[in-house]
Protein backbone atom coordinates (compact mmCIF):
# COMPACT_ATOMS: atom_id res chain seq x y z
CA UNK A 1 0.00 0.00 0.00
CA UNK A 2 1.16 3.53 -0.79
CA UNK A 3 2.52 4.97 2.50
CA UNK A 4 0.51 8.15 1.98
CA UNK A 5 -2.69 6.06 2.01
CA UNK A 6 -1.74 4.73 5.44
CA UNK A 7 -1.64 8.34 6.60
CA UNK A 8 -5.14 8.79 5.16
CA UNK A 9 -6.52 5.77 7.02
CA UNK A 10 -4.83 6.91 10.21
CA UNK A 11 -6.31 10.40 9.90
CA UNK A 12 -9.81 9.01 9.33
CA UNK A 13 -9.45 6.72 12.34
CA UNK A 14 -8.14 9.44 14.64
CA UNK A 15 -10.84 11.89 13.60
CA UNK A 16 -13.47 9.19 14.06
CA UNK A 17 -12.16 8.72 17.60
CA UNK A 18 -12.63 12.42 18.34
CA UNK A 19 -16.20 12.22 17.06
CA UNK A 20 -16.89 9.20 19.25
CA UNK A 21 -15.34 10.97 22.26
CA UNK A 22 -17.65 13.92 21.64
CA UNK A 23 -20.56 11.45 21.56
CA UNK A 24 -19.42 10.00 24.89
CA UNK A 25 -19.35 13.44 26.47
CA UNK A 26 -22.97 13.91 25.38
CA UNK A 27 -23.90 10.39 26.61
CA UNK A 28 -25.33 9.34 23.23
CA UNK A 29 -26.29 5.79 22.28
CA UNK A 30 -24.23 3.56 20.00
CA UNK A 31 -25.94 4.96 16.89
CA UNK A 32 -24.95 8.44 17.97
CA UNK A 33 -21.38 7.23 18.35
CA UNK A 34 -21.40 5.69 14.88
CA UNK A 35 -22.89 8.82 13.32
CA UNK A 36 -20.56 11.35 14.94
CA UNK A 37 -17.50 9.18 14.34
CA UNK A 38 -18.37 8.79 10.66
CA UNK A 39 -19.21 12.44 10.05
CA UNK A 40 -15.99 13.53 11.73
CA UNK A 41 -13.85 10.89 10.05
CA UNK A 42 -15.01 11.42 6.48
CA UNK A 43 -16.49 14.94 6.52
CA UNK A 44 -13.42 16.90 5.45
CA UNK A 45 -12.40 14.39 2.79
CA UNK A 46 -15.91 14.30 1.35
CA UNK A 47 -16.00 18.06 0.88
CA UNK A 48 -12.50 17.97 -0.62
CA UNK A 49 -13.48 15.37 -3.21
CA UNK A 50 -16.64 17.26 -4.12
CA UNK A 51 -14.57 20.42 -4.71
CA UNK A 52 -12.03 18.50 -6.78
CA UNK A 53 -14.88 16.85 -8.73
CA UNK A 54 -13.52 13.35 -8.18
CA UNK A 55 -15.32 10.24 -6.85
CA UNK A 56 -15.85 10.56 -3.10
CA UNK A 57 -13.24 8.40 -1.44
CA UNK A 58 -15.46 6.45 0.96
CA UNK A 59 -17.96 5.66 -1.81
CA UNK A 60 -15.14 4.15 -3.88
CA UNK A 61 -13.64 2.33 -0.90
CA UNK A 62 -16.05 1.47 1.92
CA UNK A 63 -13.16 0.38 4.16
CA UNK A 64 -13.13 3.95 5.44
CA UNK A 65 -16.66 3.53 6.81
CA UNK A 66 -15.62 0.27 8.45
CA UNK A 67 -12.70 2.06 10.11
CA UNK A 68 -15.05 4.73 11.48
CA UNK A 69 -17.50 2.12 12.77
CA UNK A 70 -14.78 0.05 14.42
CA UNK A 71 -13.32 3.09 16.16
CA UNK A 72 -16.77 4.23 17.31
CA UNK A 73 -17.51 0.84 18.87
CA UNK A 74 -14.11 0.72 20.56
CA UNK A 75 -14.57 4.17 22.08
CA UNK A 76 -18.15 3.30 23.14
CA UNK A 77 -16.82 0.53 25.38
CA UNK A 78 -13.67 2.27 26.63
CA UNK A 79 -14.38 6.01 26.89
CA UNK A 80 -15.33 5.72 30.56
CA UNK A 81 -11.73 4.71 31.34
CA UNK A 82 -10.39 8.09 30.21
CA UNK A 83 -10.11 10.76 32.88
CA UNK A 84 -10.24 13.84 30.63
CA UNK A 85 -12.01 13.06 27.38
CA UNK A 86 -12.05 16.65 26.14
CA UNK A 87 -8.29 17.00 26.59
CA UNK A 88 -7.76 13.74 24.73
CA UNK A 89 -10.16 14.93 22.03
CA UNK A 90 -8.07 18.06 21.46
CA UNK A 91 -4.79 16.14 21.23
CA UNK A 92 -6.22 13.48 18.94
CA UNK A 93 -7.65 16.29 16.83
CA UNK A 94 -4.12 17.73 16.62
CA UNK A 95 -2.84 14.38 15.32
CA UNK A 96 -5.76 14.15 12.91
CA UNK A 97 -5.32 17.59 11.37
CA UNK A 98 -1.58 17.03 11.01
CA UNK A 99 -2.15 13.81 9.08
CA UNK A 100 -5.14 14.96 7.07
CA UNK A 101 -3.65 18.27 5.90
CA UNK A 102 -0.82 16.27 4.31
CA UNK A 103 -3.07 13.83 2.50
CA UNK A 104 -5.45 16.61 1.44
CA UNK A 105 -2.55 18.54 -0.05
CA UNK A 106 -1.26 15.42 -1.79
CA UNK A 107 -4.62 14.68 -3.38
CA UNK A 108 -5.15 18.30 -4.44
CA UNK A 109 -1.72 18.36 -6.03
CA UNK A 110 -2.18 15.03 -7.82
CA UNK A 111 -5.59 15.98 -9.18
CA UNK A 112 -4.90 19.58 -10.22
CA UNK A 113 -1.13 20.06 -10.26
CA UNK A 114 -1.66 23.41 -8.53
CA UNK A 115 0.31 24.21 -5.39
CA UNK A 116 -2.30 26.76 -4.34
CA UNK A 117 -5.12 24.26 -4.66
CA UNK A 118 -3.05 21.69 -2.77
CA UNK A 119 -2.65 23.98 0.24
CA UNK A 120 -6.36 24.86 0.24
CA UNK A 121 -7.53 21.25 -0.07
CA UNK A 122 -5.12 20.29 2.70
CA UNK A 123 -6.63 22.89 5.00
CA UNK A 124 -10.22 21.97 4.11
CA UNK A 125 -9.61 18.24 4.54
CA UNK A 126 -8.03 18.76 7.95
CA UNK A 127 -10.47 21.21 9.51
CA UNK A 128 -13.97 20.54 8.23
CA UNK A 129 -14.52 17.22 10.01
CA UNK A 130 -13.70 18.73 13.39
CA UNK A 131 -15.90 21.75 12.73
CA UNK A 132 -18.84 19.48 11.85
CA UNK A 133 -18.18 17.38 14.97
CA UNK A 134 -18.28 20.42 17.25
CA UNK A 135 -21.40 21.82 15.59
CA UNK A 136 -23.34 18.55 15.83
CA UNK A 137 -22.26 17.77 19.39
CA UNK A 138 -22.63 21.35 20.63
CA UNK A 139 -19.04 21.33 21.84
CA UNK A 140 -16.99 24.56 21.94
CA UNK A 141 -15.68 24.90 18.39
CA UNK A 142 -11.96 24.24 18.01
CA UNK A 143 -12.05 26.91 15.32
CA UNK A 144 -13.16 29.52 17.86
CA UNK A 145 -10.51 28.67 20.46
CA UNK A 146 -7.81 31.34 20.83
CA UNK A 147 -4.91 28.99 20.08
CA UNK A 148 -3.54 28.54 16.57
CA UNK A 149 -5.57 25.92 14.66
CA UNK A 150 -6.13 26.54 10.96
CA UNK A 151 -2.61 27.94 10.66
CA UNK A 152 -1.18 24.55 11.67
CA UNK A 153 -2.95 22.89 8.75
CA UNK A 154 -1.74 25.59 6.37
CA UNK A 155 1.84 25.05 7.54
CA UNK A 156 1.60 21.28 7.10
CA UNK A 157 -0.01 21.49 3.68
CA UNK A 158 2.47 24.13 2.48
CA UNK A 159 5.52 22.24 3.75
CA UNK A 160 4.37 19.05 2.03
CA UNK A 161 3.60 20.84 -1.23
CA UNK A 162 6.97 22.62 -1.32
CA UNK A 163 8.94 19.47 -0.51
CA UNK A 164 7.02 17.28 -2.94
CA UNK A 165 7.40 19.75 -5.82
CA UNK A 166 11.11 20.06 -4.95
CA UNK A 167 11.49 16.33 -5.54
CA UNK A 168 11.72 15.09 -1.95
CA UNK A 169 10.55 11.44 -1.71
CA UNK A 170 6.85 11.16 -0.93
CA UNK A 171 7.17 9.48 2.46
CA UNK A 172 9.86 11.87 3.67
CA UNK A 173 7.86 14.91 2.56
CA UNK A 174 4.74 13.56 4.27
CA UNK A 175 6.51 12.84 7.57
CA UNK A 176 8.22 16.24 7.70
CA UNK A 177 4.95 18.03 6.89
CA UNK A 178 3.05 15.97 9.48
CA UNK A 179 5.63 16.85 12.11
CA UNK A 180 5.52 20.54 11.21
CA UNK A 181 1.73 20.72 11.50
CA UNK A 182 1.66 18.75 14.76
CA UNK A 183 4.40 20.85 16.36
CA UNK A 184 2.51 24.05 15.55
CA UNK A 185 -0.83 22.77 16.83
CA UNK A 186 0.71 20.90 19.76
CA UNK A 187 2.65 23.98 20.79
CA UNK A 188 -0.54 26.00 20.59
CA UNK A 189 -2.32 23.54 22.90
CA UNK A 190 0.55 23.28 25.38
CA UNK A 191 1.83 26.84 25.40
CA UNK A 192 -1.20 28.79 24.19
CA UNK A 193 0.41 30.06 20.98
CA UNK A 194 -1.93 32.47 19.24
CA UNK A 195 -1.98 35.54 17.05
CA UNK A 196 -2.96 38.92 18.49
CA UNK A 197 -6.76 39.14 18.43
CA UNK A 198 -8.65 41.86 16.64
CA UNK A 199 -9.33 44.82 18.92
CA UNK A 200 -12.58 46.46 17.92
CA UNK A 201 -13.33 50.14 18.25
CA UNK A 202 -16.62 51.44 19.59
CA UNK A 203 -19.26 51.52 16.91
CA UNK A 204 -20.55 54.84 15.65
CA UNK A 205 -24.11 55.92 16.14
CA UNK A 206 -26.30 55.99 13.00
CA UNK A 207 -26.60 59.78 13.22
CA UNK A 208 -22.81 60.12 13.13
CA UNK A 209 -22.56 58.40 9.74
CA UNK A 210 -22.71 60.89 6.89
Amino acid sequence: MNPILLLDYAAVGVFAATGALAASRKQLDIIGFLFLASVTGIGGGTFRDLILDVPVFWVVNTDYIIVCAAVAILVYFTAHLIESRYKLLLWLDAVGIAAYCVFGAYKGLVVTGSATVAVVTGMITATLGGILRDMLSAEPSVLMRPEIYVTATMVGAAVFTILYIAGVPLLAAALVAFAAAFVVRGGALKYGWSFPPYKSRPGRRPEDIA
